[in-house]
């Protein structure tokens, strides 16, 4: 009789092996890590003693799930900005708190919280992608459990990282370091095409062939990723990444949600996995992956949560099911997807996607004792019909709940019986997680109340002081102006044309100033547009001193570079009143005097108005340089026949507002 160290009895034992293979009264045999035997307990038993057994209760006997995508730390982020648009989830809240707060005792803490739900949930082998992925992995192999931990690479500095280079050394340390550990398979990460380079993408996989480990990344995860791709590189992601070399590697691609059929067959031919992950694409609005397509052309396509941030929660029995529903509903056709199928996507075939079918995903001999027990004699899943064999699968699939998860075993080893975590202490990591969400609220708090706090976390932001004399006349006839500046008496430095539009935020507090998003398009002398750029100032409320027929205003300004849509400032910066602007404006840079000075004439498109503006200005730096310029400007105006012409004192967000409350 052959010896094993444990055996699992009075199971209903589903092995997701390539036969499909059921035993309702089975029996499994385990030595130290590995499975040794599986089938009906009354051959196990005739074959094996053991040094230990356990009676299952009846209970069904089911590999250890697998989550195919996760970012595990980010558990601590949980509900932390709901119901917003990917862009402005990202980078708005998550990547500005990140860089706040993330740090190796970070990634430790949010892992093993992540970890304890997980098993909770019968999961035995997760994908992760996150920052600090050594402290990751401790964690995870403290816990006990099987992972793919996969360090961030990102083409700007992130919480681990000043620079990519920074992230690509520190991913090659980290594969060398856990290479050939017998839970954590370590792996490169370009978090996604469009946060990376041509040389990122081609870094990485040189790098994940190397060492013969996987490479995760998302891809087409929204609309958008696939329209700018277009745009920019003039083809899809799929194969704008394989043209950069990414399938040398075994790529697991997470979401996938709008590719097409060639890059579906692109992706199978390079041997690549897919992990689905339906709650984070629905709770985003990201769209619906074809997964039933990808199915068809022979994908391995596992299933996973994504981040505790985007879903909110690691539950792969609620994932499961959603993604056979998900399925039905998007194909209308209520056969796609049934539930052994989606079962099977939640283990042997997500371990496929994984790259680590041949160590987990089934209950076979040789492979690892990665397995959970489910008790489904529970009221939501009563009563059960016979007949069928193949109900079982309906039974976990449609009916079944993490919480019917009673035991689970990753690598012969118990992380939890009768529902009692034996390698997380639960309370500890509880109490620490809600420390971190105190500071955490305190930080967006302060943040939250200040514009300029918000505008300076989303990066790219410069302050700048200005002091500026200047004076404002409106005018009928722009003509004697241009006469002037045409004329022999005045030095004209560079000149410019353009088309302004502006939109102003304005928020509860006069004293947060006024955000301006400013669209310039450049014209030329055929009246053509050869140049757009785009910013955002912020500009703070104006100080103001008397001079003869000029101003001195003070002010501070933070500038950034306004990368990101109209849309998105709207729904980040969220103000309680916008107001827009277009004008026409002509721009001169003069030398009068021996003094620099700006000439804008403007012409008001919306709100219309008639006739122009002339606005004279010049930087100035001290009381008394600003009286010397204020005679210099008043003997400007003087030249372009203006001398007596009234000052205007309004802005033009001023006047456009002044405007609109007479209409």
């Amino acid at each position: 009789m052959n010896q094993a160290d444990l055996l699992l009895t009075n199971a209903f034992v589903v092995t997701m092996n390539e036969a499909f293979d059921l035993f309702p009264d089975g029996a499994v045999a385990i030595a130290g890590e590995k499975i040794v035997a599986v089938g009906p307990e009354v051959s196990i038993r005739a074959e094996y003693s053991a040094h230990e057994t356990v009676d299952c209760g009846g209970r069904v006997l089911i590999p250890g799930l697998i989550n195919a995508h996760t970012h595990a730390p980010m558990t601590l982020l949980r509900g932390l900005a709901d119901d917003l648009r990917l862009d402005v989830w990202l980078l708005g809240y998550m990547m500005p708190v990140e860089r706040e707060f993330v740090s190796p005792d970070y990634c430790r803490l949010g892992t093993f919280l992540a970890c304890a739900e997980m098993i909770r949930s019968g999961v035995t082998c997760f994908a992760d992608m996150y920052y600090f992925e050594a402290d990751v992995a401790r964690a995870t192999a403290e816990a006990g459990l099987r992972a793919v931990c996969s360090q961030t690479v990102l083409k700007f500095p992130s919480p681990d990282a000043a620079s990519y280079e920074d992230s690509l050394a520190a991913a090659r340390d980290f594969i060398q370091e856990w290479k050939g550990h017998p839970l954590i398979v370590p792996s490169v990460a370009p978090h996604a095409p469009y946060t990376s380079t041509p040389d990122i993408l081609r870094a990485c996989a040189h790098l994940a062939a190397e060492f013969d480990v996987p490479l995760h990344t998302h891809i087409a995860e929204t609309a958008l990723e696939v329209q700018n791709s277009r745009a920019e590189h003039g083809m899809p992601v799929v194969p704008w990444v394989k043209k950069h070399d990414l399938f040398q590697a075994k790529v697991l691609a997470a979401h996938c949600v709008h590719i097409d059929e060639g890059e579906i067959r692109s992706l199978h031919g390079a041997g690549a996995g897919v992990a689905h992950n339906p709650s984070s694409n629905l709770k985003l609005a990201s769209g619906v992956a074809p997964v039933q397509r990808m199915l068809e052309i022979g994908l391995n396509v596992g299933i996973g949560t994504d981040g505790p941030a985007s879903n909110n929660d690691l539950d792969m029995f609620e994932e499961t099911r959603l993604a056979a529903f998900l399925a039905k509903g998007s194909t209308g056709d209520p056969t796609v997807l049934p539930a052994r199928a989606a079962f099977l996507m939640a283990t042997r075939m997500g371990a496929h996607a994984l790259h680590l079918g041949h160590l987990t995903g089934s209950l076979e001999p040789g492979k690892r004792a990665d397995l959970a027990l489910v008790d489904i004699n529970r009221l939501h899943n009563s009563p059960k019909f016979s007949r069928d064999p193949n109900a079982v699968y309906s039974q976990l699939v449609y009916a079944a709940k993490s919480t019917d998860v009673t035991d689970v075993m990753a690598n012969g080893r118990w992380l939890m019986r009768d529902r009692r975590l034996l390698t997380i202490n639960e309370a500890d990591i509880l109490l620490a997680a809600g420390d971190v969400a105190k500071k955490t609220d305190l930080f967006l708090i302060e943040r939250e109340e200040s514009v300029v706090s918000k505008l300076v976390a989303i990066g790219g932001a410069t302050q700048e002081e200005s002091f500026e004399i200047q004076i404002k006349v409106r005018l009928e006839d722009p003509s004697p102006v241009l006469a002037a500046l045409s004329g022999q008496d005045l030095h004209i430095v560079r000149s410019a044309h353009y088309h302004e539009f502006d939109t102003y935020f304005y928020f509860a507090s006069p004293a947060q100033g006024r955000l301006r998003y400013r669209e310039d398009e450049f014209i030329n002398e055929a009246g053509e547009v050869y140049n757009v750029r785009v910013r955002l100032t912020l500009i703070g409320p104006a100080r103001e001193r008397e001079y003869e027929r000029s101003i001195l205003l003070s002010r501070s300004r933070f500038i950034a570079p306004a990368v990101h849509s109209l849309r998105f400032y709207r729904e980040y910066f969220q103000p309680i009143h916008e107001l827009e602007i277009e004008k026409d404006r002509l721009r001169w840079l003069v030398n009068y005097q021996e003094e620099e000075v700006f000439v804008n004439l403007d012409r008001l498109l919306k709100p219309t108005m008639s006739g122009f503006y002339l606005e004279i200005k010049s930087r100035t730096w001290s009381r008394g340089d600003a009286e010397k310029k204020t005679r210099l400007i008043v003997g400007l105006m003087r030249q372009f026949g203006l001398g007596e012409a009234r000052a205007v004192r309004q802005e033009y967000a001023d006047i456009a507002e002044a405007l609109a409350e007479k209409l």
